[in-house]
């Protein structure tokens, strides 16, 4: 009788990393496995176990002396490391056959680009620090942007400003003369002059970092919709909605993958809406 195969788990965040997903897009078994070990503790022969390999097999392609070209090979692997849809994905594989339970706006199988739902924005506060402190681009598209990137103690504003450069930012506010901004200020019971002088603070501190900051601010005019924070290939996503801000959303994590429409979409809604805007910085 033959030995069922026991998967290896990684952990949610090992699937994350650049070079983890880099290894995935490249279909770079040896590194793949390396990172397997690396990230999991497991063993050759652990490896092997699950994949259904022999560990002479598993050596080998670590070793690269031997390569993994078969389909069948790719999925039993996926299979084997317990790989998320976003990972089958990038090893152009077809999802799971499995889905996950906890509602519609968690089954991650249906929208493989989504790799974590976070309940609120403070639940992500620390991830998404860590992906704006390594980014060459960030694009932000807010109401007023106070929390975000306008006072000294705002979640972004400590990592606009590098010693040696190298970040572009770009920001979206909403334009504090627009009629937009009295529909939003109603919807969130708050006064449109207490909105609007929120916005001008917030331009005014981010103006002051124009000179030592790559930095660009644009008004926009349309009632808001999407809250974005787009560090590089990585976003994060929350709703602006009648009775809270945006940072009271549930926020996604969206990963740019080759063939995931969410990524590519809302990059392209910031790019329409910063073409139609005002510049002020």
């Amino acid at each position: 009788m033959a030995t069922p195969l026991v998967p290896v788990s990684l952990p949610t965040w090992a699937w994350e990393r650049a070079d983890v997903r880099q290894a995935l897009r490249g279909r770079d078994v040896a590194a793949v496995f390396r990172y397997v070990q690396q990230y999991s503790g497991a063993s050759q022969a652990r490896i092997a176990a699950a994949v259904g390999m022999t560990q002479a097999r598993v050596n080998e392609i670590i070793n690269r002396r031997r390569e993994v070209s078969r389909l069948d090979v790719y999925e039993r692997i996926a299979d084997g490391l317990n790989m998320p849809d976003d990972a089958r994905h990038l090893l152009g594989l077809a999802a799971g056959r499995e889905r996950r339970s906890g509602g519609a706006a968690f089954d991650l199988a249906a929208f493989p680009e989504v790799v974590r739902v976070y309940s609120a924005q403070a639940s992500a506060k620390e991830e998404i620090q860590q992906q704006v402190r390594t980014a060459k681009e960030l694009d932000v598209l807010a109401v007023r942007g106070l929390g975000l990137v306008g006072l000294n103690d705002s979640m972004l504003r400590p990592h606009l400003v590098r010693q040696n450069g190298g970040l572009r930012v770009r920001v979206l506010l909403l334009n504090p003369e627009a009629p937009a901004l009295a529909l939003r200020a109603a919807e969130i019971g708050e006064s449109a002059e207490s909105l609007a002088g929120g916005v001008r603070l917030a331009e005014a501190r981010l103006r002051e970092l124009a000179g030592i900051c790559d930095i660009e601010v644009y008004r926009y005019g349309m009632l808001p919709t999407w809250r974005l924070i787009r560090a590089d290939s990585t976003l994060f996503v929350g709703a602006f909605d009648a009775g809270w801000e945006g940072h009271e959303s549930a926020t996604y994590k969206v990963m740019h993958t080759p063939h995931g429409p969410l990524f590519r979409g809302f990059q392209r809604m910031f790019e329409a809406m910063a073409a139609g805007a005002e510049r002020t910085v």
